[in-house]
């Protein structure tokens, strides 16, 4: 069966996995591009117009009502009782128009030291035209992915907080329809998160108040998914690992500016090198469907497994381990914490998709409301599915529960 959808598919996970290229480990031609592919990659879109605007980073930026994707131990930081936000973001915009993800998120703080939050993720492929192998149309299908999530996050001490979430994950990308004569269903999973949050009021050179945190996050640890009936051939989701400081300097009673850095790395094997026969073929272990390794390790494992092994199994060695690390850099300027401005910049090295683009946004609050923008800028030959489009998020925010001298909501 051919199906268009698999076109929009490609598209994607060279956007999520930075390309569609392997290390050559069928070809063995040793180009040294080794991405790492996975399972539902929509789970690791930034969803919020706020983190777009500062490089896709938000692990420990000042807590917010759409923590829960980057950091949710953050929420037992946060200073309102409870609030939501709803944030947009077209995907492919380019080349159509209906593609795109919504986010939904709720918190409601539970007294000085605990919140819970939760949040729905949504993805729609927008329309797509199913044919069969002579073109006669089969009909006109809608796929999606969501997921669902719920955290509990609670403050250990004054300046310290742990955060477990749970999360439902439902895919359904070929509606049912038999892909070269294999029966396919909608792929189910559940993950968790186990995250964490510091922050502490600080002075900079004890001439200027500061505050200094640092967060870490390990999300969507669960099991593999499939898309057929028959359950045999099963894919990772994408488990990673997030950690990066924030730094807040207050100049005045009005101004202050923050700069931020995440690090992240996917926590899946890495595809290996495979042995090649004379004529270029890979070659079968016998009694097996797979393949005699050359370089690298088996990533065919289960899933604990495989996130210890994400560290070591490069076929290229600790040099490749370390191309494995992105990074996100970003700055926010607030006055009067009525208006933001920010930038940011993401960084991917190029064996391992070559994703790199400048971000910009800006941010509004008034009373209970607030608007963000964002806008995105490749700076590398990698096209982007965000390019030329415009990010937003509406939130709300209901009772202050704290109210800080030195270091204001923002």
């Amino acid at each position: 069966m051919k199906l268009k959808i698999f076109l929009t598919l490609v598209i994607i996970a060279s956007f999520l996995s930075g390309s569609s290229q392997t290390y050559n480990n069928l070809s063995g031609q040793g180009s040294g591009v080794n991405v790492i592919t996975t399972a539902v990659p929509f789970l690791m879109i930034g969803p919020d117009a706020r983190a777009g605007g500062l490089g896709d980073g938000g692990i420990a930026t000042s807590p917010d009502a759409m923590s829960m994707h980057w950091n949710p131990a953050k929420y037992a930081f946060i200073d309102q009782k409870l609030g939501f936000s709803l944030s947009y973001t077209p995907w492919l915009r380019n080349l159509v128009n209906d593609i795109n993800l919504a986010y939904l998120t709720y918190f409601n703080r539970i007294g000085d030291m605990q919140t819970i939050a939760f949040s729905m993720r949504y993805f729609t492929l927008g329309e797509i035209t199913f044919t069969d192998n002579q073109g006669n149309k089969i009909g006109d299908f809608k796929p999606n992915e969501f997921a669902f999530d719920g955290t509990y996050s609670r403050k250990l001490s004054e300046n310290f907080s742990l955060a477990i979430s749970g999360r439902f994950i439902y895919s359904d990308l070929t509606q049912g329809q038999n892909v070269q004569g294999v029966e396919t269903t909608a792929g189910i999973s559940v993950a968790a998160d186990i995250a964490m949050y510091w922050e502490k009021d600080v002075e900079w050179f004890e001439t200027m108040d500061a505050t200094f945190a640092w967060g870490m996050n390990i999300s969507n640890i669960g099991n593999k998914i499939s898309y057929s009936t028959s359950n045999i051939e099963k894919d990772f989701i994408p488990t990673n690992f997030r950690i990066g400081p924030r730094l807040t300097l207050f100049l005045d009673d009005y101004n202050k500016i923050s700069f931020s850095f995440d690090i992240n790395k996917l926590l899946v094997p890495t595809p290996p090198i495979y042995k090649l026969d004379s004529s270029g073929n890979p070659i079968p272990i016998p009694g097996s469907d797979q393949y005699e390794i050359e370089a690298g390790k088996d990533p065919n494992v289960p899933v604990i497994r495989g996130m210890i092994q994400s560290w070591y199994d490069a076929p290229g060695g600790f040099g490749e381990e370390m191309r494995e690390f992105n990074y996100a850099i970003g700055t926010e300027y607030w006055y009067n914490d009525i208006f933001a401005v920010r930038a940011g910049f993401f960084w991917e090295d190029k064996t391992k998709g070559a994703r790199r683009y400048v971000t910009l946004g800006v941010g509004l609050r008034y009373n209970v409301f607030g608007l963000d923008f964002s806008y995105l800028v490749p700076v590398s030959s990698v096209q982007n599915p965000l390019q030329n489009t415009l990010r937003f998020t509406l939130l709300f925010n209901f009772g202050n529960v704290t109210k800080k001298t030195t270091t204001p909501a923002g």
